[in-house]
C-alpha cells in the first residue's frame, strides 16, 4: 500500500462550463493500483459525456493510464457516487456507432482511458457490442454529489457540447 494511503487523499471533479464541483475519497484500501495510476496523473481533463448505456454516468476519456490494473475492484452495478476507471483498446473504443469524432482520444492509437462518476441509482454496465464493461471504482464521492447529479441531469437534458470534464488532486 502506498505510504500516502494512511491519510486520505482526495481529488475534486468538476464539469467546467456548469461551475459544479464535488469530492471524492480515493479507496486506497480497496484499489491500491487504480487509486495510485489515476493520482500520479492527476490533473486530467477531457470532453464531458453522459453514457448510453450505462443510465446515470458522465464521463471523459483521458490518454490510457497505461500503469493502471486491468481489474482492480470492479464492478457492473456501480452506485451513486462511484468514481470508475475503464480501460479501453483502441478496437474497443473506437467503434462508429458510439459517435466519437476522428482525431478524439476515442481513436487514439494505443486506447483511452474512460473516467466517470455515477450520480444515481440503476446503472448496468452492458454494451451490445463487446457484453459486459466492468469498471475499477477507486474513489467514492463524499462531498457535492447533489448538485453533481443535477448538473449530470442537466447534462443529459440539454446536451454536453462544450462541457469539460476535470479531475484534479483536492
Amino acid at each position: 500500500m502506498n505510504k500516502e494511503a494512511a491519510v486520505p487523499r482526495y481529488i475534486t471533479i468538476t464539469l467546467e462550463q456548469r461551475g459544479v464541483t464535488c469530492r471524492a475519497r480515493l479507496l486506497d484500501d480497496v484499489a491500491p493500483a487504480t487509486s495510485t495510476a489515476v493520482w500520479d496523473v492527476l490533473p486530467q481533463s477531457g470532453d464531458a459525456v453522459h453514457a448510453k448505456f450505462a443510465r446515470n454516468e458522465v464521463y471523459a476519456l483521458v490518454p490510457r493510464i497505461t500503469s493502471a490494473p486491468r481489474r482492480e475492484n470492479p464492478t457492473v452495478t456501480p452506485i451513486p457516487g462511484d468514481v470508475c476507471l475503464f480501460d479501453f483498446e483502441p478496437w474497443e473504443i473506437g467503434n462508429p456507432a458510439y459517435g466519437y469524432e476522428q482525431g478524439s482520444q476515442a481513436h487514439a492509437e494505443n486506447g483511452a482511458t474512460d473516467l466517470a462518476i455515477f450520480y444515481d441509482r440503476n446503472n448496468l454496465l452492458l454494451n451490445g457490442d463487446v457484453g459486459w464493461v466492468p469498471g475499477n471504482v477507486f474513489a467514492t464521492i463524499t462531498d457535492g454529489l447533489p448538485a453533481m447529479a443535477e448538473a449530470c441531469n442537466d447534462l443529459w437534458r440539454n446536451g454536453f457540447v462544450g462541457e469539460r470534464l476535470t479531475y484534479a488532486r483536492a
